[in-house]
C-alpha cells in the first residue's frame, strides 16, 4: 500500500495553535500522530513524507523515525533542513528528494512541498500531491488551488491526522475545498 502525509511537524509545539490542531500538548500530538502512521501502515507498506517530519523537537529524531512503520520517502520541506543536519537520518528512508513524480496504481503524481501550479504531466490529469500550506485558505492563490482537482494537499491538518492513500487524499481534499468556499 501506498501511502502520503505532510506538515507532521513532531516536536513542534506552536502547530498546535497555528494550526488549530486538538491537542493539548506536543506531548500528545507526538503520540496521536505516531500512533495513528502505525494503526495504518505496515512494515512493508510505503509512505511519502512530503516536508515538514519534524520541527523544534527536543526528543531524538532518530527514536521516532525508529518507531514509523513503513518504507519512507522525504520530500523535504522548508523545516527539514534543520533536523537534519543533526540527525543520522540516511538509513531511515528510501530516497530523499525536494521534487519526485511517481505513479501510483498507474495514476502520476508529482511531488513536492510546495503547491506548484504546473508540474510534469499536469496537463494529462496527473496529480500534484503537495503540503506547505498546512489547513490554511488565505493566500491569494487559495482559488488556483481551491478550482484544481488535481492539486491535492497531503497536510496531516486536511486528512484526519493520517498518513492516507491517492483515493482517500482526492475525498479529503474535495471536502477540505468545499469548507473553503463557504
Amino acid at each position: 500500500m501506498i501511502y502520503y502525509t505532510a506538515d507532521l511537524h513532531l516536536g513542534h509545539a506552536n502547530v498546535i495553535r497555528h494550526c488549530d490542531r486538538p491537542f493539548k500538548s506536543v506531548d500528545e500530538m507526538d503520540e496521536a500522530l505516531i500512533r495513528n502512521w502505525n494503526s495504518r501502515v505496515h512494515r512493508l507498506d510505503t509512505v511519502y513524507i512530503v516536508g515538514d517530519l519534524f520541527f523544534r523537537n527536543r526528543r531524538p529524531c532518530e527514536e521516532c523515525l525508529a518507531e514509523l512503520k513503513g518504507r519512507k520517502h522525504l520530500i523535504t520541506g522548508n523545516h527539514d533542513s534543520s533536523w537534519m543536519k543533526k540527525t543520522d537520518w540516511p538509513g531511515f528512508f528510501e530516497s530523499v528528494n525536494s521534487l519526485l513524480t511517481m505513479k501510483d496504481n498507474g495514476r502520476l503524481v508529482t511531488l513536492c512541498h510546495y503547491p506548484l501550479m504546473t508540474w510534469p504531466d499536469s496537463r494529462h490529469d496527473s496529480y500534484m500531491v503537495y503540503g506547505h500550506i498546512h489547513n490554511s485558505t488565505a493566500a491569494g492563490f487559495w482559488p488556483l488551488i481551491q478550482d484544481n482537482p488535481h492539486m491535492l494537499n497531503a497536510g496531516v491538518d486536511v486528512n484526519g491526522f493520517f498518513p492516507v492513500t491517492l483515493d482517500e487524499m482526492i475525498l479529503n481534499n474535495e471536502r477540505f475545498k468545499q469548507c473553503g468556499q463557504e
